[in-house]
């Protein structure tokens, strides 16, 4: 028997989309899609049934409100139902085409066919229920901050991926030039994920090591090697929690890229970086996310 979701559909004004995204991710939905329908954004979030129920469900839509309230935009209307797991893995497909990324990449639905690329490298991606379409400002500007550490040609770099989610940064990062990624995740369906879309881009298997586990099990992994980068886009409470640990897989010229971090927490995260030594060298934002790019002092 295929097992259940539930769609939860969510109709906004297009200045709540982010806010959106960031409150299902946040509920634990394991995949999005949003499309236009007149002035407003409709977005579909999908998560199993057994981690909700319908006063969980009804908390998130209040919570959803009272985000329009604060912002001061028309409340969001919100439903949902329930649908079978073949149903959800196929519907949100349909609304998600090639896309260009930075002045690198091109990130291509491994159901359709690739398009002429020019430079660009094509990123081939399934990213089943796990995050990371290339489609939401927080996965973007951490590609976009790829682009300044590689220009496609191999180097010794080793680099982690911490919570990579449907491994889009991890093998981003293989194609334009690292030689080594470190991977790890919580959630088993992100693992099943990444691991597809590395066998989708012939990414010869001894370049990734991928575990299920959090920060210690990187450490694990790693043994006595550092890492010359990482990236680590997921939300900001767990980027707070992680930083002062970040040097224990360290070098003093490792870089790093930080995202899944609204722009009014920012400063949090800035303050506890550089209190844990590290230097804030650049913040680029892209509507209410940005994405810190440090390094060691």
């Amino acid at each position: 028997m295929a097992n259940s979701w539930w769609e939860i559909n969510i109709r906004c004004h297009p200045l709540l989309e982010d806010t959106v995204y960031w409150r299902t991710q946040d509920f634990g939905c394991r995949g999005t899609s949003s499309q236009y329908k007149g002035k407003n954004c409709l977005i579909s979030a999908y998560l199993p049934q057994e981690q909700a129920q319908l006063l969980d469900l009804s908390a998130l839509a209040l919570w959803l409100r009272q985000d329009a309230i604060l912002a001061n935009l028309p409340e969001p209307t919100v439903k949902w139902n329930l649908i079978d797991e073949e149903d959800w893995s196929s519907s949100w497909k349909e609304h998600w085409q090639p896309q260009e990324v930075g002045d690198q990449f091109l990130i291509c639905p491994a159901w359709l066919d690739v398009p002429e690329a020019g430079k660009r490298v094509v990123v081939r991606l399934d990213p089943g229920v796990a995050f990371g379409t290339g489609a939401h400002p927080t996965t973007q500007l951490c590609m976009e901050s790829m682009e300044m550490r590689f220009d496609g040609k191999p180097t010794e770099q080793i680099i982690a991926d911490i919570g990579c989610g449907s491994g889009i940064l991890a093998i981003g990062a293989l194609l334009v030039g690292a030689k080594t990624a470190y991977a790890v995740d919580i959630d088993p369906l992100c693992l099943r994920a990444t691991q597809e879309n590395i066998s989708l881009n012939h990414i010869q298997p001894d370049r990734v090591h991928l575990e299920q586990g959090s920060f210690e099990k990187l450490q694990e992994m790693l043994g006595d090697r550092k890492v010359d980068g990482f990236f680590c886009n997921i939300l900001a409470e767990v980027i707070v929690d992680l930083i002062p640990q970040l040097e224990q897989i360290s070098h003093q010229k490792t870089w790093g890229v930080l995202s899944g971090i609204l722009l009014d927490q920012a400063k949090a995260i800035s303050d506890t970086l550089e209190q844990s030594g590290w230097i804030v060298a650049t913040l680029w934002k892209r509507q209410e996310w940005c994405c810190i790019n440090v390094r060691r002092s």
